[in-house]
């Protein structure tokens, strides 16, 4: 029996409220966090994803009252990223209601903070967290880069992606900087070549605008889709997205 595509609302939140932009820029207030991640629930939303994005920036946690507060109100899987430094901050997301945790740029500074999280609480718990752009200089065409997309590293996207599963990374959210808030579609080739490269589940994000953009992303290996800006302006709905995977022939929750 083949495994359900997921379909995940992701809520990029800074100061306490949703916000979105183009390219990791230009940040516009989309909403209250809570009241959003009820209304995708309600939606049919598989999991929903929370991202504090300008923590690492800020140089502070993710802010856990917003995440209890929405843990609270919503009853599907949450993921919380952003922020995350330590064994100890994901023992406090899951503590007031985070299902699984997002680390990037701390795990990209320290390697070995993945295998201490995947030795506490299991593989199935931390998801590591990808910002992604085109670079011609790596082997894979794709180097990793930190703090919000800001920051460029010199690890090629892939080999990064091995090595963190290797480490215990029991899931691979692969977040296009390129495609982020564009509107155009995922980026087809970075999520097949994550599909070769991963041996755990794969989340297609950044630059979903059209109902049709997500069959092509679980058709290139993605066994999730995750989007924001076509959720919270309303231009399209989580069900509105599993109708169009299902009538290309994608098996849906």
């Amino acid at each position: 029996m083949a495994v359900a595509a997921r379909v995940i609302p992701c809520l990029d939140v800074a100061a306490g409220r949703v916000v979105k932009g183009v390219n990791f820029k230009d940040l516009r207030d989309m909403g209250d966090p809570v009241e959003l991640a009820a209304h995708y629930a309600a939606q049919g939303a598989d999991e929903i994803t929370f991202l504090d994005v300008t923590a690492t920036v800020d140089d502070r946690s993710t802010t856990f009252d917003v995440v209890q507060r929405t843990a609270e109100h919503v009853f599907v899987p949450l993921t919380v990223g952003g922020g995350v430094r330590s064994v100890e901050d994901v023992a406090r997301l899951l503590s007031v209601g985070a299902d699984k945790v997002g680390v990037n740029s701390a795990a990209i500074a320290r390697p070995e903070l993945i295998d201490e999280i995947a030795d506490r609480f299991g593989a199935q718990v931390l998801v590591l967290s990808l910002d992604v752009k085109r670079a011609p200089s790596t082997a894979s065409g794709f180097v990793v880069t930190t703090h919000g997309g800001r920051a460029e590293t010199t690890l090629d996207a892939v080999d990064w992606a091995r090595e963190a599963i290797e480490r215990g990374a029991g899931e691979l959210l692969v977040n296009s900087i390129d495609a982020d808030g564009t509107k155009n579609g995922f980026d087809l080739e970075l999520v097949g070549l994550m599909r070769e490269a991963s041996a755990v589940p794969v989340i297609a994000s950044g630059g979903a605008g059209d109902v049709s953009h997500f069959a092509p992303a679980v058709q290139a290996g993605a066994d999730a889709v995750l989007a924001a800006s076509v959720f919270h302006s309303g231009q399209l709905t989580v069900g509105d997205v599993k109708d169009a995977l299902r009538a290309e022939g994608v098996v849906v929750r």
